[in-house]
Parts: structure tokens; sequence; C-alpha cells
């Protein structure tokens, strides 16, 4: 099992900036993927942003140019430094570990943190 425990949501103005963090631990593989999703009500859940331990970033279309993922592998934390905020970027953000494990992907999520951006 991994636990993960965010922090960092809250509510900022329309063209702000905030940072959420995410510590995972448990049972971490040295190989995986730490990452950002988000879910805005009535919405399917979307990728915001990715990292894997090798470097490998991917970021959704919503946070192209604006958003930042950064980890640390040693501490197994990752962030997301958000900027120019936009009231449609107002969403439940998740967490998320994930590493291969025999034939699959195992997907580990954290609780969520609330993201309200006013416009």
């Amino acid at each position: 099992q991994v636990q993960l425990v965010e922090s960092g949501g809250g509510l900022v103005h329309t063209g702000g900036s905030l940072t959420l963090s995410c510590v995972a631990s448990g049972n971490i593989i040295s190989a995986n993927v730490m990452g950002w999703y988000r879910q805005a009500p009535g919405t399917e859940r979307e990728l915001v942003a990715a990292r894997s331990t090798g470097g490998s970033t991917d970021y959704g279309d919503s946070a192209k140019g604006r958003f930042i993922i950064s980890r640390n592998n040693t501490r197994h934390t990752v962030n997301l430094q958000m900027n120019s905020l936009k009231p449609e970027d107002t969403a439940v953000y998740f967490c998320l570990y994930k590493h291969w494990h025999s034939t699959t992907w195992r997907d580990y999520w954290g609780q969520g943190t609330q993201v309200t951006v006013s416009s």
C-alpha cells in the first residue's frame, strides 16, 4: 500500500498562484510516476501534470504554459506550482502515485484538495 497526503489547496483570485504538495509513503517502488489530476463538478477526472522518477513529464492541455510540476525522488514528494489561475481551474485536485506491478499499473490516490479561483 501507498499513502498520499496532499496540501496547499485554497481560495485564490483570478491571476493568482498556488502550490500544491503531495508526499507519498509506504511501499514505494523506485520507478514510479507521481502527478496531479483534477475533477470539477459534473466532469471527468483529467490529467493536470505527471512526472516519472526518470524525469519524463506530461501536462494536460489546461496546464501547459501555466503550471509547473516538480518532484523530489528521495523524499517521494511532488509539487504543482500553478500560476495565472483562472476560474475554470476550480476543482478538486488529486495526487496520484503509480508504479508498474507485474502486468499492470497500480494506482494510488490522495484524498483530494480543493482549489477555488474567484473571478
